[in-house]
C-alpha cells in the first residue's frame, strides 16, 4: 500500500495502536500529523518518523477544528483521518462517577465527532477522503466492569455507520476498526493491581489464538481501510480480535 504524499492526521498517536498506525503510515510514504495531549510522547514518535504534532485535547471542539484548519493551511488538503485517541475507566455503573462517565464520552465519542465533522467539511470540497475510527469489540458485545467504555464504543460504531451513509456520495469512506485484546498501555491502565506477565497471559487465555495482539497487527488493518484497496468499503465495523467475537 502506497501512501506517498498523502496527508494523514492520527489522534492518539503518541502511544499504543495510534503510534503504531502513525509509524506504518509514515513508512508507507504519508505525511503524518500526530494529535495527542501527551507532548513528550507525541514529540518522540514524531521525531522518529519525521512527523509533526498538534498537542491538545480532542474533547475540545475548538482544538479539533483548529487542527484540521492548520493541516489544510499548511498542506492544501487532508486525505486521511485516523481517530485512535481513547481512554478507559474500569468500573461498573455504581463505581463510575459522573465526571468519569462524561470524560470517557467526551474523549471517545465527542472527540471523534468533532474531528470527523471538521475533516468531512474539507473532504467534501475535495470530493474524496477517508476516515478510520477506532471502535472496539466491546462496542458490539458486552463486557463486565467497563460500562462507560462499552457504551462509548457502541456510540462510535453508530457514529461511523451514520456518517458513512451521510457522506457516501461525497466520495468519503468512513469505517471503524474494532480491536480485541491488544498489548498496549491502555490494556494495563486503570487496573487495581500492577500488570504482570501472569496477568497478561491470563487475558491472552480468553482469546481463541491464546495471545495478545501486537499494536502493529491492528495498524496494518487500519492502513488497509485507509488505502484504495478498500475502495468498496464504507460503514463497516472490522473486528481484529483473533476470533473472540466468532464464538
Amino acid at each position: 500500500m502506497d501512501f506517498t504524499d498523502k496527508i494523514a492526521i492520527v489522534t492518539g498517536g503518541a502511544s499504543g495502536m495510534g503510534a503504531a498506525t502513525a509509524r506504518e503510515l509514515a513508512a508507507a510514504g504519508a505525511q503524518v500529523v500526530i494529535v495527542d495531549r501527551n507532548a513528550e510522547l507525541a514529540t518522540a514518535v514524531a521525531t522518529e518518523i519525521n512527523a509533526t504534532t498538534q498537542i491538545g485535547d480532542v474533547s475540545d471542539p475548538d482544538f479539533c477544528q483548529n487542527v484540521v484548519d492548520e493541516v489544510v493551511r499548511k498542506n492544501g488538503r487532508l486525505d486521511i483521518l485516523i481517530n485512535a485517541a481513547g481512554i478507559i475507566v474500569r468500573a461498573n455503573a455504581l463505581g463510575t462517577t459522573n465526571e468519569q462517565w462524561q470524560q470517557v464520552m467526551n474523549v471517545n465519542v465527542s472527540g471523534i465527532f468533532y474531528l470527523s465533522r471538521a475533516a468531512v467539511a474539507v473532504m467534501k470540497k475535495q470530493g474524496k477522503g477517508v476516515i478510520v475510527n477506532f471502535g472496539s469489540i466491546w462496542g458490539g458485545v458486552g463486557a463486565a466492569g467497563v460500562v462507560a467504555y462499552c457504551a462509548s464504543k457502541g456510540a462510535v460504531h453508530q457514529l461511523t455507520r451514520a456518517m458513512a451513509l451521510d457522506h457516501v456520495k461525497d466520495g468519503i469512506r468512513i469505517n471503524a476498526i474494532c480491536p480485541g485484546e491488544v498489548n498496549t498501555p491502555m490494556l494495563a491502565s486503570e487496573r487495581s493491581e500492577p500488570v504482570t506477565d501472569e496477568i497478561l497471559q491470563r487475558i491472552a487465555s480468553t482469546v481463541p489464538m491464546e495471545r495478545l495482539a501486537d499494536p502493529v497487527e491492528i495498524a496494518r488493518v487500519v492502513l488497509f481501510l485507509a488505502s484504495d484497496d478498500a475502495s468498496y468499503m464504507t460503514g463497516a465495523m472490522v473486528n481484529v480480535d483473533a476470533g473472540y467475537t466468532a464464538r
